[in-house]
């Protein structure tokens, strides 16, 4: 297995450039995957956002500097193709991103990927009564155990700022979740 630095220099090579991204999605494809859907709710959108996330990678990988972890770049990039996504969504069934999501959740139940129990639809569609920025926060840390240094890196905000994200979406959740 290579490290970063060194696909990273394979990937700005013409010749290595399709060898090491065939490398790249094989690392990173199942923990993007599960942040897109984590994101999106939607088996079918995931896959959509994953391949754009891929090929944005693909086409602007001369452009990464190494000034953050290539994973920090590859979750910018996805955090930001799921949100793109999400308002496709909501433009084109003319209703907001957070009905958009609502109905994503009410979905699950009959999606043939979802694996999770009534606990979990319970939790998600908790989640989705938070603001988008909490939601990120709160997916980042409890599911995927990203740490605060890394999500920074990711969401371009300071560590502080999502302390604060988390610990509102932790009081948001248990607030739900007694309640209903």
């Amino acid at each position: 297995m290579t490290d970063d630095k060194t696909l990273v220099a394979q990937l700005q090579i013409p010749e290595k450039k399709d060898i090491a991204f065939k490398e790249l999605v094989s690392l990173y494809k199942e923990r993007l995957y599960w942040h897109i859907r984590n994101i999106v709710k939607s088996h079918d959108d995931t896959d959509d956002v994953l391949q754009n996330t891929f090929i944005k990678v693909y086409k602007g990988i001369d452009k990464f500097k190494g000034d953050s972890k290539l994973y920090s770049w590859l979750y910018r990039i996805a955090t930001n193709e799921a949100i793109t996504q999400l308002n496709k969504n909501a433009r084109r069934l003319q209703i907001t991103s957070e009905e958009v999501q609502n109905i994503a959740i009410n979905n699950l139940e009959s999606d043939v990927y979802f694996e999770g129990d009534a606990i979990q639809l319970k939790l998600q569609k908790a989640i989705a009564t938070l603001p988008n920025k909490q939601q990120l926060v709160f997916n980042m840390k409890y599911f995927q155990d990203l740490k605060y240094k890394e999500m920074s890196q990711i969401l371009e905000t300071s560590e502080g700022a999502l302390k604060a994200s988390y610990s509102i979406a932790i009081k948001k959740l248990e607030a739900y979740l007694t309640s209903n």
